[in-house]
């Protein structure tokens, strides 16, 4: 069990910016829960989906409008990309209800041209989405990112433009920085590629095989094909604008060549990032309320709906929104039970349920996701060295973590420039005094409102007995 607390904390306010990396020069000390919540959450649109529309939009046959946009770092970084390489990207106030968290986005295909470099930043959707449409332009891209970013794989991409008929210049580590020189087609036809280091890989190049001359026939060939539903999610997108993509087998996909028809799209709310809200529930009791969630969809967030429960939570629908039932949470004395999960659909969930599990009373052990160790920071790691710096006990393994009971304090909390490894550090803080995440401003990679959100959602605990 934690250490609880009911004194007041600094929560400050963290920078809210889309650009830049969001570095704070503080700590940001986690707000401790002086009850049960009662929080009323409504999130920003989805990264994963913004960024695969804008790739889509960019390649249509037509101008597009994106209503309800994710603005973070890791969608300006696209915005940005796609500016460079010629698509017209204009942001316009929406007919409707005015979106709190910015404008629309219209978008206007137009002919591509290079001579041009990206920054990708951390963003794992731009740096491989965006190179197989740049590769469409005419003249030379360079693809390039943040520091650590140049430790993130990205052979497969580099190898598939390659084994497409690309011009690639790299130095040989299959990593950014790399060069090439488009000549305003790709030849496309059948490609198999070993993506077992992320999805993403697939992802990138359906999203622009119905462009390249003979589309594209794509094999994954490796030992796992993770986060699977982000493939599903990019397959949807599209077939609604009218792309044919066939999957004879599972790790196997033709997109057939032809147009992206123009579309207006609305975004949903992001459902990964709903997952440190929705398990603060069960860590500070009470019921956490998530505006707008889906009824159906290809976010993988939505398997928050069945996991909690798993740890005691009640999950149920309220209108259009879902709302998360934690009791009495781990501040109120409720025993949450050490569990054995297999996380390979949703790997991005596992900082938020790690933070859950260092709560437990019992043992837990989260597998599948081996291939966080290749996210914005090695995330195995990450999750281990901070979790043991409170009183943790978390062990690394080939392909997962195993966290047993611990008496947790405050300590210094390390975000590693990584968004949900800070929100990680909140979850914790939450029955926790004195966890001090050292830069909270990461979040602006996908949720530059966390700070703000999270103050709100704490402010609306009542004390024991109230």
């Amino acid at each position: 069990m934690a250490e609880t607390t009911h004194s007041q904390t600094a929560t400050g306010s963290g920078r809210e910016t889309a650009a830049g990396s969001g570095r704070e020069t503080a700590p940001w000390i986690a707000p401790v829960a002086a009850g049960p919540l009662h929080g009323d959450v409504a999130l920003p649109g989805s990264k994963s989906l913004t960024n695969r529309e804008l790739i889509l939009a960019a390649l249509a046959d037509g101008p597009s409008t994106i209503h309800l946009p994710l603005h973070s770092r890791d969608s300006a970084l696209m915005v940005a990309g796609l500016r460079q390489l010629g698509v017209g990207i204009e942001e316009v106030e929406p007919d409707g209800a005015p979106n709190p968290y910015g404008p629309d986005l219209r978008i206007t295909p137009a002919p591509m041209t290079g001579g041009v470099r990206i920054d990708c930043g951390l963003a794992g959707t731009v740096m491989r989405f965006l190179p197989p449409l740049a590769a469409l332009a005419t003249g030379q891209v360079t693809i390039d990112g943040d520091p650590y970013a140049r430790k993130r794989p990205m052979h497969a991409i580099i190898s598939a433009l390659v084994d497409l008929g690309v011009d690639v210049t790299d130095d040989g580590d299959g990593a950014m920085p790399f060069t090439f020189t488009g000549t305003g087609s790709v030849r496309g036809g059948t490609l198999t590629i070993d993506a077992s280091a992320s999805s993403q890989f697939v992802s990138g190049l359906l999203l622009s095989a119905p462009r390249f001359d003979e589309g594209l026939h794509l094999k994954h060939e490796g030992e796992r094909l993770p986060s699977l539903p982000h493939i599903e999610m990019t397959v949807a997108v599209l077939r609604a604008r009218g792309v044919r993509v066939d999957e004879p087998a599972v790790g196997e996909w033709i997109v057939h060549p032809g147009p992206i028809a123009a579309r207006d799209v609305t975004i949903e709310p992001d459902l990964s990032n709903a997952a440190p809200f929705a398990v603060a529930a069960l860590v500070a009791g009470g019921t956490v309320r998530i505006r707008t969630w889906p009824t159906e969809t290809t976010q993988v967030g939505a398997d928050l709906e069945t996991l909690l429960p798993l740890w005691g939570a009640t999950v149920a629908r309220d209108g259009d929104d879902l709302v998360f039932d934690g009791g009495v949470g781990v501040l109120g004395g409720a025993s949450l039970p050490g569990l054995d999960l297999d996380l390979t659909r949703g790997g991005e969930l596992a900082p938020a349920l790690v933070a859950l599990a260092a709560l437990a009373d019992g043992p837990t052990t989260i597998t599948g996701i081996g291939h966080l160790r290749g996210h914005e920071t090695d995330r195995l790691a990450a999750l281990a060295s901070d979790v043991n710096r409170t009183g943790g006990s978390v062990h690394e393994l080939d392909d997962g973590l195993r966290i047993e009971p611990a008496r947790l304090h405050g300590a210094a909390w390390a975000a590693y420039e990584d968004h949900r490894m800070a929100t990680a550090g909140a979850v914790i803080g939450l029955v926790t005094e004195g966890v001090a995440v050292d830069d909270i401003g990461s979040t602006a990679k996908t949720l530059p409102q966390f700070p703000s959100l999270w103050a709100a959602l704490v402010a609306t605990a009542s004390s024991p007995g109230v």
